[in-house]
């Protein structure tokens, strides 16, 4: 018995000396993780292409003083070696090296994959400045991503990771922590069923924005979007990403002040030009502020687990509420109420907050009410995401955020709304001169933060390429390899078409007409009909060149299998050159019946319905981009037809109506299927035979009174199945 113990102990003092020098051997080669620390990139990569992920063989280098991302990838006849910095940069190292060679495409529309039967000859070093790559904005999870399961969300962050991107926004199932705090404060569920907004508009509620909107909540939505974030803060931390989660930014439901009427609370103006319910902020001073925002971190971390990075926007398009006399002190009072709180509560993690409010109010967030707000927080505690830099420059005038981190950025699409736009050599040239920017301060990322997601891939692409080639990379090199792996194979005139596309609406940092005599709406097809239309300027690019570019890509598009992507790709510059067409005829039709000319503004109606009705039925092409399949996401969410029917209704008056008595119906405006001949020309055919019928009948056009009765119309129409 004594010389077996012996014999053991032998063998397990052999086999502990084989294992150390084994992690040393593998230390020695640079490889301080193993495979099962690059399983979830693998995963990633074996969704993508199946069963030839095996052919990569993928290892984690740590590099503990450079805090950068790097990789580098080799290819063998047989194998693909990736060595990077992390999981993150595995897969976008992966997808980089199977785009390069053309053999596959990611996008929202779809993927297309053609491997080759063995790798070429590869060999490619990259890294990128910037620790961050920042994704996804507030209000994506009302614009987008409301009826998402966990299917498509995996799709998503498997996208995320393939572009590089390692800083996403993650939002969902807050609601089930809000709950859980609300009700330890005595309050009932009859009192939250009052506060929660309905599910799309949940977004503008975190931010403290509405109350109640579009109501009440289902029950049901609190346990599945809970067990839907479970999920996707696990696969996003497994991939070496860092979500950023939610944080208390002082708001508390109405119910809550008034069983409280000791504590210091504001009830604030209604957002956005009117018509929502009031919102409630706390001041940062009473002892409440913490004693929340503590216990809302606390019940998170049980929920969710512990996180580095927290969102708290406590202004976002609200003045504060702050004294004139001492504004920048009550100001520096709200900054440090936050820090601390997020503090105590998650000692070393970083306070996150969207710029968006100091580029939105100038006149308030003036350079001292900006740095008083700033103050009190350690520079390496907080991060402001600068990502609106295609319409305002805040980190200019607010120098570089007086030494905290800040991330670089661009909205690019607002509200889900998809005009087809985008500027590449903007986004080039902009990187180009941050980097070399004496000034920039410490920018410690970069990325792209859309309100909506699913249109213009190619911007998207673009951008998340840019932080690892840092502009170096000339666009037309950047667009052969870009067009080969989408259509497979490419050709003159097909490149042809696209430097087209890119001098006519590539070339359009903001769609600027969304917004125009303070009525929102993509084009003007889509805003609610006004006879003052006759005014309009004009859309932004140029409409002759889309034209050149789309009479090419229709020839060169029946060459290539129908289920190509250039196929897609004409549809979109199809949809947009005619909507386009479309606001000039309207114009036109506009002004010819209000000079009488009865023929010629039939001629034109006839020809916008026409038009319309055509771009109706060809977007039926693209099946995801479709009314009836946001409808259909939104039923199928719910688990009864009494919270389907609610769901619908949310998502049918997001994209339309919006809200409030303000300016933001059609801000959500879709260029979809079924949305041009179910609601945009219903709208605008209502009001042209009423201009038509007032010139016939020579009587003055009561407008006020047309628009009513098409605003009732569509909240029918948002009632309706």
């Amino acid at each position: 018995m004594k010389r077996e113990n012996l014999k053991s102990k032998k063998d397990n003092s052999l086999k502990m000396a084989v294992s150390v020098m084994l992690l040393f051997l593998c230390s020695f080669k640079g490889y301080s993780k193993n495979e099962e620390n690059t399983k979830d990139a693998l995963a990633v990569i074996e969704r993508l292409i199946g069963n030839r992920a095996s052919e990569f063989e993928l290892s984690i280098v740590e590099n503990k003083e450079n805090k950068s991302d790097w990789f580098e990838i080799e290819t063998t006849n047989k194998q693909v070696k990736i060595k990077a910095s992390n999981n993150t940069a595995i897969c976008y190292a992966a997808y980089n090296f199977l785009r390069d060679i053309g053999a596959v495409l990611v996008s929202w529309e779809g993927n297309r994959i053609h491997l080759p039967k063995s790798w070429p000859e590869y060999s490619k070093k990259g890294a990128t400045p910037f620790q961050y790559r920042e994704y996804l904005n507030a209000c994506t999870f009302g614009y987008t991503t409301p009826w998402w399961d966990w299917k498509r969300w995996e799709q998503e962050i498997d996208w995320m990771a393939m572009h590089g991107i390692n800083l996403p926004t993650a939002m969902e199932g807050q609601e089930a922590v809000w709950q859980e705090l609300w009700k330890e404060y005595g309050l009932t569920n009859t009192l939250l069923e009052a506060h929660f907004a309905g599910p799309a508009f949940l977004p503008w509620q975190r931010m403290g924005n509405i109350n109640s909107l579009e109501g009440p909540l289902p029950q049901e939505w609190f346990s599945k979007k809970e067990e839907l974030q479970k999920k996707i803060l696990e696969r996003m931390r497994a991939l070496d990403m860092h979500p950023v989660v939610p944080a208390f930014s002082g708001y508390v439901p109405k119910a809550f002040a008034e069983k409280h009427p000791e504590a210091k609370i504001t009830e604030l103006k209604s957002w956005s030009g009117g018509g929502f319910a009031s919102t409630f902020l706390l001041d940062s001073k009473d002892p409440l502020f913490k004693k929340i925002g503590i216990r809302f971190i606390e019940i998170y971390t049980k929920m969710y687990g512990k996180s580095n990075f927290y969102l708290a926007d406590s202004f976002n398009e609200i003045e504060p509420p702050v004294s004139e006399e001492n504004k920048y002190e009550e100001l520096s009072n709200y900054g440090s109420a936050i820090y601390e709180t997020i503090n105590e509560a998650a000692p070393g993690a970083v306070w996150v907050m969207q710029g968006w409010l100091f580029g939105d109010n100038k006149q308030f967030w003036t350079k001292e009410a900006t740095s008083a707000f700033l103050s009190k927080v350690p520079n390496d505690r907080l991060m402001v995401q600068d990502y609106a830099n295609d319409r305002y420059k805040v980190w200019e005038n607010q120098e570089a955020f007086y030494g905290k981190q800040w991330t670089y950025g661009y909205v690019h699409n607002y509200g889900g709304s998809n005009p087809v736009y985008g500027d590449l050599n903007f986004y080039k040239n902009e990187l180009t001169s941050l980097l070399k920017n004496p000034n920039k301060g410490n920018v410690v990322g970069y990325g792209a933060m859309p309100e909506g997601l699913n249109n213009n891939s190619i911007v998207y692409e673009y951008i998340y390429d840019l932080p690892w080639s840092q502009g170096e990379q000339p666009i037309n090199d950047w667009l052969t390899k870009y067009l080969n792996a989408r259509y497979g194979q490419t050709s003159k005139p097909v490149f042809q078409a696209w430097e087209l596309l890119l001098e006519s609406v590539y070339n359009i940092k903001y769609w600027e007409t969304r917004w125009w005599n303070d009525r929102a709406g993509a084009y003007l097809l889509f805003k609610r009909p006004t006879a003052t239309i006759t005014e309009f300027k004009g859309n932004p690019g140029d409409k002759k060149k889309l034209k050149e570019a789309l009479d090419i890509l229709t020839k060169e598009a029946k060459k290539y299998d129908k289920k190509n992507f250039i196929n897609y790709d004409l549809i979109d510059a199809s949809r947009h050159y005619y909507s386009l067409c479309i606001d000039e005829d309207l114009v036109e039709c506009v002004k010819a019946y209000q000079q009488k000319d009865i023929s010629k503004g039939d001629q034109l109606f006839k020809k916008i319905e026409k038009q319309a009705l055509d771009i109706d039925k060809m977007m039926s092409r693209q099946p995801l981009n479709s009314l009836d399949q946001w409808v259909k996401s939104a039923s199928d969410y719910g688990d009864s037809p009494e919270v389907s029917k609610l769901y619908v209704k949310n998502a049918k008056t997001l994209i339309t109506l919006w809200g409030g008595e303000g300016h933001l119906n059609d801000y959500a405006s879709r260029s979809w299927n079924g949305m041009y001949k179910g609601f945009y020309w219903p709208r605008w055919k209502m009001f042209l035979e009423a201009l038509k019928k007032s010139t016939v009948d020579n009587t003055p056009f009561d407008e006020t009174k047309e628009r009513e009765l098409i605003k009732n119309w569509e909240i029918k129409w948002t009632e309706n199945k």
